[in-house]
């Protein structure tokens, strides 16, 4: 009876391997590519608040605050993953202030993703000279 039993069975774990290395791969894949997006993602996050703070000194222009957050995600992540960059010079509770929002592109599967899947916004007290 033993015999037949191990007959039955002969082939199984080199399958059951496939199976769960094939499982234990696609998920160390999925955490890898979800900490990618959020590195990405805090990348942008400072390059909307080096942006805001860069657009906020007396003697810059707003373009010159634009390339600066293209500058930092392309330093940090090896290309640009910003999409279209809006800076709005407004007023809050009396203070002058400038708020970058950056429409940017987080990584679903390599670099690549969804265009413009994520808004991120920055404020920052515009200077003021004398």
């Amino acid at each position: 009876m033993r015999a037949v039993e191990d007959a039955d069975e002969r082939g199984s774990a080199p399958a059951e391997f496939l199976l769960v290395g094939l499982l234990l791969t696609a998920l160390t894949l999925a955490v890898l590519q979800f900490g990618l997006a959020m590195y990405a993602r805090n990348i942008v996050q400072d390059a909307a608040v080096e942006a805001a703070f860069h657009a906020a000194l007396a003697d810059t222009s707003d373009a010159a605050a634009e390339r600066r957050a293209h500058e930092v995600v392309t330093g940090a992540l090896g290309r640009d993953m910003i999409d279209w960059a809006l800076i709005t010079r407004m007023s809050m509770d009396g203070v002058e202030m400038v708020k970058v929002d950056l429409g940017a592109t987080y990584p679903l599967v390599g670099l690549f993703g969804v265009p413009a899947g994520s808004v991120v916004t920055a404020h920052a007290p515009v200077e003021a000279l004398g």
